[in-house]
């Protein structure tokens, strides 16, 4: 989504709340140099797959995957940081969002739970932009219910033998590594539920189905036929995969609320500069109450989630307290006001806002998926709910 000569960047007028510090805004500076250099416009997106590894290499190169990756596994994720990126780069290109955002959900558990050989292995290469990671959880069966997780992995000596498939896998069909949850059985439920990691040359895996989606990114169905791995490969201990995939979850699931307001923030920012252009009535559109009054609904709607995002970000940066409701809360209100934000926006271009290319439908597209990856709005509602009768 390339931004027209009047729309440079996004806003940084929010930087001077507290949660943020100094090198925060010099990370948004660095962004925006990034955006301002053409390393986003040049990728030719209409081939998802090698756009995506342009990508990830162009990010790499600029050194902004240490935000996703914690600097290649050397220091904690900082949160703020991960939302800060996804924001801006949502404002500028959706697939960029999503290229960052994976780098990190796809090695997340491994820099929580995995040996040092393989942070090692793994990260640096992650940072660098030379390997695309994966993070498989989500089955047919099996999306919302983790619990009802199928594929499986059982012992054999020192190896593990996988057996199954996962399905709406982002980064499928690409990926050279994938962190993988399965089924072990050690216990019933989620109890019985192991991580692994798996490369994409590992005898037995494969790619089952390429998934279209309405807003284009790598996507498949992954299968494993007598996939053998070492034993080492386990992130933690049998048992635990779980627990490491929420905490992996809890860690980005904010960052998912910071890319809806990158796009919220888009469309604001288009449909005020289409307003006060666009003739109407001897006037301009901007000039009609009711287009104002949209535009207060819009910026209140993104305030309140930005609010809620950097909060969260901030209580588990600064504080060091679980963000299990706070992520929740923040995932759940900037999702959706978003989807209201956007929608007033395409309103607001009429006929042009629904044209295939433009910025307006482009970003309706992007909208929709965030309201139900990484735990939808229903889940986070349930969430939300019972971190409060725990109390």
């Amino acid at each position: 989504m390339a931004a027209p000569t009047n729309l440079k960047g996004p806003s940084r007028d929010f930087l001077d709340w507290p949660f943020f510090d100094d090198s925060h805004r010099a990370l948004a500076e660095k962004l925006d140099a990034f955006a301002a250099s053409g390393a986003l416009s040049h990728i030719d997106h209409s081939d998802t797959d090698n756009a995506c590894r342009a990508i990830v290499k162009a990010l790499g190169q600029a050194g902004l995957l240490d935000a996703a990756t914690g600097a290649g596994g050397t220091r904690p994720i900082d949160s703020r940081a991960a939302c800060l990126t996804r924001e801006t780069l949502a404002w500028h290109d959706g697939l960029a969002d999503f290229a960052f955002a994976m780098q990190g959900l796809g090695t997340g558990a491994i820099g929580l739970s995995g040996s040092e050989e393989l942070r090692r292995t793994v990260l640096p290469k992650v940072q660098a932009g030379e390997w695309i990671s994966a993070f498989a959880l989500s089955e047919k069966e099996a999306g919302s219910d983790v619990a009802a997780m199928a594929c499986s992995a059982r012992k054999d000596g020192d190896h593990y033998i996988l057996d199954g498939e996962k399905t709406w896998i982002s980064n499928g069909g690409i990926a050279d590594v994938y962190t993988v949850f399965v089924r072990t059985g050690e216990a019933p439920g989620t109890r019985g539920i192991s991580a692994f990691v798996v490369f994409a040359d590992d005898p037995g895996f494969s790619i089952a189905e390429r998934i279209d989606v309405i807003a284009p990114h790598p996507l498949a169905t992954i299968r494993f036929e007598n996939c053998r791995i070492p034993a080492s490969r386990l992130l933690g201990a049998p048992g635990e995969g779980f627990k490491i995939a929420m905490r992996t979850l809890d860690i980005f699931r904010a960052s998912v609320a910071a890319a809806a307001l990158g796009f919220a923030k888009r469309a604001l920012d288009e449909a005020v500069a289409y307003a006060k252009a666009r003739p109407m009535f001897d006037n301009h559109l901007s000039d009609l109450q009711l287009t104002q009054a949209a535009f207060g609904d819009m910026a209140a709607g993104i305030d309140s989630g930005a609010l809620l995002t950097y909060r969260a970000a901030w209580r588990r940066d600064v504080q060091g307290l679980p963000t299990t409701k706070e992520a929740a809360m923040a995932k759940m209100v900037a999702t959706e006001n978003a989807q209201q934000v956007i929608d007033r926006a395409v309103q607001i271009f009429g006929g042009r806002g629904v044209k295939s290319g433009e910025i307006t439908e482009s970003l309706y597209r992007e909208i929709r998926a965030l309201r139900i990856y990484e735990g939808a709005t229903e889940v986070q509602k349930i969430i939300i709910a019972r971190e409060l009768l725990k109390a």
